[in-house]
């Protein structure tokens, strides 16, 4: 069994935090001006403190990261590791006080809502300048771009990808090696699995209160088939699309299955969401990539054998991603920007990359990296990297993303529970998110 403790640090990731805090000080992204031309491409390096702020969930990546930065640089890293509740108002707070840290770190679907309030430092020149920009993984850097400038890098990635459990598929008749290639697929290995009857077990599970959790889950099957959840600059949605409909038709037949989805599932906050899955009580479900490096470690251990696979459309052989995680910039109370330059150009390479993060199991943002560094790993964490190195991976982007989707009682998350739950008219609950995206 993996501990409780565990779980509800890394998966509280993908849960944002819900508190709205207008960072009226700020007003808007232009005031926070550039970076001077004048710092150097690889930034200072002389012995200075550089204060650093990221979420709890990723505390583990980031002490990795910090710790192998401070061995090997003059310049050290303070970090401060934040509650993932506690950092919206923590930000909003700073940001008025002008006591930000020198770098922020945040969940890259409140990115865009920051750097439009003017959170960060311009750091177009620098980032353009970067001579792998091509190898970063984009999705972090787009989150940041506003009315044309950069303001964030990767900081640390995150993936959402499907697991399933083999020792349950072997005990339903399914063939261990083979996860859902497709969301007929998944729905009919899940049936196959509740059909177990096994006390507490099972075929999926949901986080059925948790926005983050809910669009880390299920977007990537309509990107996979080609459809969008929201047009190019976040202000409307589209999530009455057919792969939308069908996928969430698939989980309304697993809700009217007896151990179709697992106990909970309606009204879990995405505190506990993994969970289930790593405790054997879960035939197959989407997972984030952060979690599935404990349940690869637990195998080893004696623990039930996991299957990895990219999460399918509707269409066999279609797959897609959800590139989540936290992106970073410099802050524009920043009285270091040099030095903390130093640091982001540092990590954005690829022998820094292989050592923070290939070396430590965990996922890089540099696609080099994932295509060398990680030929003798496990198949599994390979598989991950793959939907990051193939390109089918998406980053939502949207100012009001929070409010629409992950804030507690979004209506995101109301279209879920009429969806799966009850009887729900997908149009016009999705018309309801547009309503908040466009901020009418």
């Amino acid at each position: 069994m993996i501990s409780m403790k565990s779980i509800v640090r890394t998966t509280t990731a993908i849960a944002a935090a819900a508190m709205l805090l207008p960072l009226a000080a700020c007003g808007g992204g232009s005031q926070s001006g550039a970076v001077s031309d004048k710092i150097p491409a690889k930034g200072t390096d002389d012995g200075a403190q550089i204060t650093l702020w990221t979420r709890s969930p990723l505390e583990r990546q980031a002490k990795n990261v910090v710790g192998v930065y401070n061995k090997s640089h003059k310049n050290k890293v303070k970090l401060e590791i934040i509650p993932n509740d506690d950092m919206e108002g923590k930000v909003g707070g700073a940001s008025q006080t002008g006591s930000l840290p020198d770098i922020l770190a945040g969940d890259v679907v409140r990115i865009p809502y920051w750097a439009s309030e003017g959170i960060f430092k311009d750091i177009t020149k620098q980032i353009d300048a970067l001579s792998n920009k091509a190898d970063l993984q984009q999705g972090h850097i787009k989150a940041g771009t506003e009315d044309g400038k950069k303001y964030t890098l990767p900081f640390i990635t995150d993936v959402s990808i499907m697991v399933w459990n083999k020792d349950l598929y072997q005990q339903a008749g399914l063939d261990p090696e083979k996860g859902p290639a497709s969301i007929e697929e998944f729905t009919s290995q899940a049936k196959k699995i509740a059909g177990l009857n096994k006390d507490g077990v099972s075929g999926s599970y949901l986080a059925g209160q948790s926005g983050g959790a809910l669009a880390f889950d299920l977007f990537p099957s309509s990107w996979a088939d080609g459809h969008e959840v929201m047009n190019d600059d976040g202000s409307k949605a589209s999530l009455d699309n057919p792969s939308m409909k069908a996928t969430l038709d698939a989980y309304h037949q697993l809700a009217e299955t007896t151990n179709g989805l697992g106990a909970g599932s309606k009204e879990e906050t995405g505190a506990t969401w993994t969970a289930p899955f790593a405790n054997g009580k879960v035939g197959v479900m989407p997972y984030p990539n952060t979690s599935v490096t404990a349940v690869i470690e637990a195998e080893k251990k004696g623990g039930f054998k996991v299957g990895v696979a990219p999460i399918p459309g509707t269409e066999e052989g279609k797959t897609a991603t959800f590139l989540g995680g936290d992106a970073m910039g410099i802050s524009k109370d920043s009285k270091h920007v040099a030095q903390a330059w130093n640091f982001l150009s540092w990590l954005m390479q690829a022998d820094s990359q292989k050592q923070v993060f290939a070396d430590k199991g965990d996922t890089a943002s540099n696609i080099r990296t994932l295509k060398t560094a990680y030929t003798d790993a496990d198949p599994r964490v390979q598989t991950i990297n793959s939907v990051i190195i193939d390109g089918h991976g998406q980053t939502p982007k949207s100012p009001a993303f929070n409010e629409a989707f992950n804030a507690a009682g979004s209506p995101w998350q109301l279209l879920i529970q009429n969806a799966v739950w009850g009887k729900g008219d997908l149009q016009a609950d999705n018309q309801a998110v547009s309503k908040v995206l466009s901020k009418e």
